[in-house]
C-alpha cells in the first residue's frame, strides 16, 4: 500500500482524487499505476491493462475504494471481477455519493476478498483536497507564509523582494503547480503587481484568484494582463461596483460575488463555496496578512508551508505574516501537526496540516 500511495502522487488528476494502484502476485509486483488525469484511466484500470492475463488471481492494491458507477470511465468494480483478481486491499473508503462502500459490497458480492483500512491515515492524506471537496463542496486549502526569524515580512521601507531565497521561491512554484488555484489580496497585487504563475518550476500555472472585495484591482496589472492566457478569478462583495465588474470582464477576468464578513470583507466560507462550485478542489493562499488572518480565524486552512529565512529585519521592519486576533493562550494558537522539517538553500521550510485545539 505504501508503494500505491508513492505511485498516486504522479499525475494531475483534478478535479478527480489523486490515486495509486498496484497489481501483486506470488510476491512479485506485476504492474503499478496512478490516475493521470481527470477523463482517463482510473489508477486501477491502468494497472490491470499492464498485468494483462496476469491479473487472475492476483492481490490489487488501491489507495482509494474503486468505483461502482459510470462516469466518463466505466467503474472499476467490473474491470476488477472481470480481471479475475482474487483480493483487493483498500487504503481508504469513499465518501463521494455516488460509490459511499458500494465498491467494496460489489467485489464482495462477486467473491473477491476484500480488506479495508490498510495505511489509512496515508491514504487519506494522498486523497484530502479531493475528500474535502467531494463532503463539504469547499476546496482544501494550503497557507503558505514567507517571514524572518524575528517574524518579519518588509523591512521597515516596506521592500519585501525577497524575503527568502531562489530554492525557496522555486519551491512555492512547485506548490503552485501542484494546486487548482493560488490566491492572494488585493493589498498585495497592489503593492506586488505579482503574475502568480509558475516558472521557476516544472509545471502548469493554476487559477489566479485574488480576494477584492471594493474591486480596485489595477487594470494595468499583470494579473489583469494575462487573464485571457491564464484563468482570473476575483472575488467582491455583492455591493461592489458594477462599471468595476464590466472592465474586469472585458479584460478576461471572472467576477464573482459573496457576502461581507462582520469585518466588512469578503466572507471567506462563501467564496471558498463558490470556488469549489467551479471545480477548484485544491487551493494555495500566499498572502497578504490579512487574508491568511481571515482563513486561519475561520478555521478554513488545511494545511500550512512556512519558509522561515535566517535574517532579521528588526523592530522597525513590518510584521505579522498573518494579521488576525489569534488565541489568548498558546495552548489555543493553531499548529502543524506531524511537522516537516527542510532545507530550501539557505532558508527553513516546515509543512503540514493545521490543527486547531478542539479538532485533536
Amino acid at each position: 500500500m505504501t508503494l500505491a500511495i508513492g505511485e498516486g502522487r504522479s499525475g494531475r488528476p483534478s478535479p478527480n482524487p489523486h490515486v495509486g494502484a498496484l497489481v501483486v502476485k506470488d510476491g512479485k509486483i506485476l504492474a503499478r499505476a496512478h490516475h493521470a488525469r481527470a477523463g482517463g484511466e482510473h489508477a486501477e484500470l491502468a494497472a490491470l491493462r499492464l498485468a494483462g492475463s496476469e491479473a487472475r488471481g492476483a492481490t490489487v492494491y488501491v489507495s482509494l475504494e474503486p468505483c461502482n458507477h459510470h462516469g466518463k470511465t466505466p467503474p472499476c468494480t467490473d474491470a476488477l471481477i472481470a480481471a479475475g483478481v482474487a483480493c483487493v486491499v483498500v487504503g481508504v473508503l469513499d465518501p463521494n455519493p455516488h460509490v459511499r462502500g458500494g465498491g467494496v459490497d460489489a467485489l464482495q458480492k462477486a467473491g473477491i476478498q476484500v480488506v479495508t483500512g490498510v495505511s489509512q491515515a496515508a491514504a487519506h492524506a494522498l486523497a484530502a483536497p479531493w475528500l474535502k471537496h467531494i463532503t463539504l463542496g469547499l476546496p482544501y486549502v494550503s497557507l503558505k507564509l514567507a517571514l524572518t526569524l524575528d517574524g518579519r515580512i518588509a523591512t521597515r521601507s516596506g521592500a519585501s523582494k525577497w524575503v527568502t531565497g531562489p530554492e525557496a521561491r522555486a519551491k512555492v512554484h512547485a506548490l503552485r503547480s501542484s494546486h487548482d488555484a493560488v490566491a492572494v489580496g488585493v493589498g498585495t497585487v497592489v503593492a506586488d503587481d505579482p503574475r502568480l504563475t509558475v516558472r521557476d518550476s516544472p509545471g502548469t500555472s493554476p487559477v489566479r484568484v485574488v480576494f477584492d472585495t471594493t474591486l480596485r484591482l489595477p487594470l494595468d496589472g499583470q494579473l489583469v494582463a494575462s487573464a485571457r492566457e491564464i484563468p482570473l478569478v476575483v472575488l467582491c462583495s455583492l455591493d461592489a461596483s458594477p462599471k468595476a465588474e464590466a472592465e474586469l470582464q472585458s479584460h478576461g477576468a471572472v467576477v464573482l460575488r459573496a457576502p461581507e464578513s462582520t469585518a466588512g470583507r469578503v466572507d471567506i466560507e462563501s467564496a471558498l463555496r463558490l470556488l469549489g462550485e467551479r471545480g477548484i478542489v485544491s487551493m494555495m493562499v500566499e498572502g497578504g496578512a490579512e487574508l491568511a488572518g481571515s482563513f486561519l480565524a475561520g478555521r478554513l486552512a488545511d494545511e500550512l508551508h512556512a519558509f522561515i529565512a535566517p535574517s532579521l529585519f528588526g523592530p522597525r521592519g513590518r510584521p505579522g505574516a498573518v494579521d488576525w486576533k489569534g488565541p489568548a493562550t498558546p495552548t489555543e494558537a493553531p499548529r502543524i501537526t506531524r511537522p516537516v522539517w527542510e532545507c530550501c538553500g539557505d532558508d527553513a521550510y516546515v509543512h503540514g496540516p493545521v490543527a486547531y485545539p478542539d479538532e485533536e
